[in-house]
């Protein structure tokens, strides 16, 4: 892997991530595909919509269909037919969240499956081979997400262990020797303490990662506790290192990131929150379902050049979506996906013509109206 900033706006980076399988504009917005898919969009409508990297997960592809059904296709691009960049998470957070009997020590974490409630053992260095059979194209350390609200005893014990699975992680990677031009991106933990964020970048420092992710955000604190952690920390980072700041966010919380120096993005909550009718607009959300679009003749946005706003209005959304059927989904997601990707084209844009400061007011102006 290879970065390059092009152009820098005040604080807000205009680069480029290098990868075999095709160059990525940053700041960029990654589709989540947890399960080898973002849902209910094939991989040729994720490229007519501008997709160029998707994120999986080591946590529930592991647990379905299984390492080894992804090997026979000799990988995970193969297995889901979208050969430009992956991204996959080591499954920490999965694993915090969503295991209710978790075991976790120094040497490794066990959990229970949620698919039959067998205990799987994952340690950092079964993390990184199984990435390496997936052959992804940016790694992640195996981690332990600092739970919200932590004392600051917990949130450096949780740090403590994250570092040294870290160190793990990153010998096990380069152990591997993978034939692609794999990248290996280290992830700061220490909860919502600006003391051990710094610390814990420091001894991710030590070590030569490809890139460097926040994670423990995004797990109920508050908008302004994120950015003071944001705001303290980031300067911190290499300046030529991509910096990836994992499961934020709505739209306003990718622009008051991006005026921070982030370059990198992903989240589930485009592709979740249209198959609740929840639809991302230039003036705001606005939840389909409501009685008040039933017979609503507008696209869904008046803004939007999507496929979905070209063709259909909102009492045909909202149709579908009080009839459960698939192709409301569908649609809805084309949209917020479309609506994501023009959003990181315009704020890209902006900070080429060194415009992102005027765009992002404009835009958190219209967009919270």
């Amino acid at each position: 892997m290879k970065f390059n900033i092009l152009h820098q706006d005040t604080l807000a980076r205009l680069g480029e991530l290098h990868f075999s399988r095709g160059v990525i504009q940053t700041p960029v917005f990654m589709p989540v595909g947890t399960y080898g898919t973002v849902k209910a969009m094939s991989p040729n409508e994720l490229l007519d919509l501008g997709a160029e990297i998707v994120l999986g997960n080591t946590y529930h592809l592991m647990v379905r269909p299984g390492e080894d059904v992804i090997a026979l296709h000799k990988g995970l691009h193969n297995f889901m037919a979208w050969q430009k960049p992956i991204l996959t998470d080591s499954g920490g957070f999965q694993i915090w969240s969503l295991s209710k009997k978790t075991k976790i020590n120094d040497e490794f974490v066990e959990f229970d499956s949620p698919v039959n409630g067998d205990i799987i053992r994952l340690t950092p260095e079964k993390a990184m081979q199984i990435q390496a059979t997936f052959g992804s194209d940016i790694q992640m350390v195996l981690d332990e997400c600092t739970h919200y609200p932590a004392t600051k005893k917990e949130a450096k014990s949780s740090m403590l262990r994250s570092i040294k699975w870290a160190h793990r992680s990153f010998d096990a990677f380069h152990e591997l020797n993978q034939e692609n031009d794999a990248a290996l991106f280290g992830i700061i933990q220490g909860g919502m303490f600006q003391d051990l964020r710094k610390k814990n970048l420091q001894q991710l420092l030590d070590l030569t990662f490809d890139g460097l992710a926040i994670g423990g955000l995004s797990v109920g604190e508050s908008e302004e506790e994120r950015m003071d952690v944001l705001d303290s920390l980031i300067p911190e980072m290499p300046k030529s290192s991509p910096r990836y700041l994992m499961g934020v966010g709505t739209p306003v919380d990718i622009i008051r990131a991006v005026s921070t120096g982030i370059d990198m993005f992903d989240c589930v909550i485009p592709t979740r929150h249209a198959r609740n009718g929840q639809i991302y607009t230039s003036t705001g959300m606005i939840r389909i379902k409501n009685s008040k679009y039933q017979k609503d003749t507008n696209p869904l946005d008046d803004n939007c050049s999507c496929y979905t706003c070209q063709n259909f209005s909102r009492a045909y959304i909202k149709h579908l979506k009080n009839c459960n059927e698939i192709l409301g989904s569908r649609l809805a997601t084309i949209h917020n996906l479309f609506f994501y990707f023009d959003l990181m084209r315009q704020i890209r844009e902006s900070i080429r013509k060194n415009e992102f400061k005027k765009f992002a007011d404009a835009f958190i102006q219209s967009y919270q109206q």
